[in-house]
């Protein structure tokens, strides 16, 4: 899923939406002898600080580069999945394409990735990205994508109704025991305050799930992608939290079958004392819902064990010569990959626009360059930078898991599992987690 569930912000900035088109090369060659790449993601009209910021680079890169011509295309969204494998069996992608960390193998799968392993060793900073967002684009050890921003699910808590219901805002819960122990104490307080939120609808419920069970060590399929395991403990676990938090300690309100906008609205308007969510989330509980930064905080996956990683990236057209596969690698590292700079890192530029600069994530890099980003991230930081210390603490400890195969179908199935929880008291956990199994099963065979 997209971190945000229904549609993707700009994780550095959070000031707008990203888009594409679905118009393939131009061409290589211009006729004044440059390259040209054709390049998707360009902010539409409508975004205009997004759209000014992608042109000032855009415009920065060639002046830097005259032997490069670059040509953006806008829409939205960035990748509508209605149309995606259409465009690429018809050749229509852009030299340089927009993906989710989840498209990856499937674009390989059917053919249309250019290998880019003769020739990233000529950008200089794939090395300072992090292993993990660089093997989600590796498959069978050669490379076919750039990361370019990454989110991880953590949970998102109200520091003022903790402080209300007695807890510690600065000791938020690690464990799936403690949450419903916070959960309990918040719910509480009465006139209508929920303790925990979770989805049950559009699929967001199996995405929900799997994080879940990613946390307390579990996984949905087994790691050749052949069966289904979430008829084990940690699935029973999860489902059992879940049931008892609804109905025993009724700590989750009435209302169910709940998607990512309900949690937010109940979140910012001081209703909601906890849900599952990226740091992303956070500009749009202020910005949208009401909320204050100095209410929201986000610790860590609690279980200690894994947390869903997802994020986007870019590949290139099968049909991309080595001339435009080398310009458009130059072009990402400016754009995406030269710490505290370019379009997604320039935080002095992004603070002067009153967006959102401080926030958790994205952690593109490692050493030199991440401590770099993060300087100067902090020395331009306008939320409160505090609040998301734990989450960066414990992050350090989990490891990141990627979502599953096939994970829309998955979730499509792990969805009324969830909600069977969540809106019947004498749901059976075994046979719902069973005949989930049986139908994984069945998706996975087909694939």
């Amino acid at each position: 899923m997209r971190s945000t569930g229904i549609r993707r912000t700009l994780l550095a900035l959070g000031v707008g939406a990203l888009a594409l088109t679905a118009c393939g090369s131009d061409g290589d060659d211009a006729a004044d002898g440059k390259t040209r790449i054709t390049v998707n993601c360009m902010p539409p009209k409508s975004a205009k600080v997004d759209r000014q910021f992608f042109e000032e680079e855009t415009a920065a890169f060639e002046k830097k580069n005259p032997d490069i011509d670059v040509v953006p295309h806008d829409a939205f969204p960035c990748q509508d999945p209605k149309t995606f494998d259409a465009k690429l069996a018809g050749g229509q992608m852009e030299d340089v394409f927009y993906t989710y960390f989840t498209d990856a193998r499937h674009v390989v799968d059917i053919g249309q990735a250019a290998d880019l392993t003769p020739y990233v060793e000529e950008l200089k900073s794939y090395d300072t990205v992090q292993r993990q967002l660089r093997d989600i684009y590796t498959v069978d050890g050669k490379i076919y994508g750039i990361p370019r921003t990454g989110y991880s699910m953590g949970l998102i808590y109200n520091r003022e109704l903790f402080e209300k219901a007695g807890l510690d805002p600065d000791a938020p819960p690690a464990t799936w025991d403690e949450i419903r122990t916070a959960a309990k104490r918040i719910a509480a307080l009465g006139d209508g305050v929920v303790g925990y939120a979770d989805y049950s609808a559009q699929n967001q419920g199996g995405w929900h799930f799997t994080a879940e069970l990613y946390s307390r060590g579990g996984d949905v399929v087994s790691a050749d992608g052949k069966k289904a395991t979430v008829d084990t403990p940690e699935g029973r676990a999860v489902l059992r939290t879940l049931h008892d938090m609804r109905w025993k300690d009724e700590s989750m309100g009435s209302k169910q079958l709940l998607v990512i906008n309900d949690a937010q609205q109940m979140m910012g308007s001081g209703k909601l004392g906890m849900y599952l969510a990226a740091p992303d989330n956070i500009p749009i509980l202020v910005k949208e819902k009401g909320a204050e930064y100095k209410d929201i905080a986000i610790a860590p996956m609690p279980g200690g064990k894994a947390t869903l990683v997802g994020g986007d990236g870019y590949m290139f057209s099968k049909k991309a010569t080595p001339e435009q596969i080398r310009a458009g690698l130059k072009w990402l590292d400016h754009m995406f990959l030269t710490p505290g700079d370019g379009f997604l890192g320039d935080y002095a530029r992004a603070k002067k626009q009153d967006a959102p600069v401080g926030l958790p994530e994205p952690r593109l890099f490692t050493g030199a360059a991440d401590a770099r980003d993060q300087q100067v991230k902090k020395a331009n930081a306008n939320v409160p930078v505090e609040n998301y210390q734990a989450f960066l603490d414990g992050n350090q400890k989990l490891e990141m898991k990627i979502e599953p195969p096939h994970a829309q179908q998955l979730y499509s199935v792990l969805d009324g599992v969830v909600s069977a929880v969540l809106t019947k008291e004498d749901a059976d956990v075994d046979q719902l987690l069973k005949d989930a199994s049986g139908k994984i099963d069945g998706i996975l065979s087909r694939s």
